[in-house]
């Protein structure tokens, strides 16, 4: 019976892998998402507000991080159309790639990651921005 029970449990824990992974996916999806529409509105603070502790170590102003972003990541503070790709989970963190046009219509990708805080929220690790078909 006890060995039935654990099968049971180890079984319920496969499962739940999958929608957990889903349910980070999901929740990168939305924070890369209000960042960007925060850019589009030159909101700041919004911004700042997804971007994880350790990018608030380097940049200790919402001004400070948004100039940075207009400067360094033009495409993502300013496109025609960004598009969802492939994403990968792993233990609480989330790499997202974007497919990204910018004002001008040069293709970007971009390559998000996301990692939970200590509050369990999901915030911005890093974007490495790449043009489209660039080796890496």
């Amino acid at each position: 019976m006890r060995a039935v029970m654990l099968l049971f449990v180890a079984i319920l824990g496969l499962a739940a892998a999958p929608a957990i992974a889903a349910d980070d996916v999901a929740t990168a999806r939305a924070v890369i998402s209000a960042q960007a529409e925060a850019f589009a509105r030159d909101d700041a603070t919004t911004a700042y507000s997804y971007a994880s502790s350790s990018i608030r170590e380097v940049f200790p102003r919402a001004d400070i991080f948004m100039a940075m972003v207009q400067h360094a990541y033009a495409p993502v503070y300013r496109h025609k159309s960004f598009e969802f790709g492939a994403a990968q989970t792993e233990a609480g963190k989330v790499a997202q790639r974007v497919h990204i046009v910018d004002a001008e219509g040069e293709a970007w990708e971009a390559l998000y990651t996301l990692e939970r805080e200590g509050d369990g929220s999901l915030k911005i690790t890093g974007c490495v921005l790449l043009r489209a078909g660039q080796a890496v």
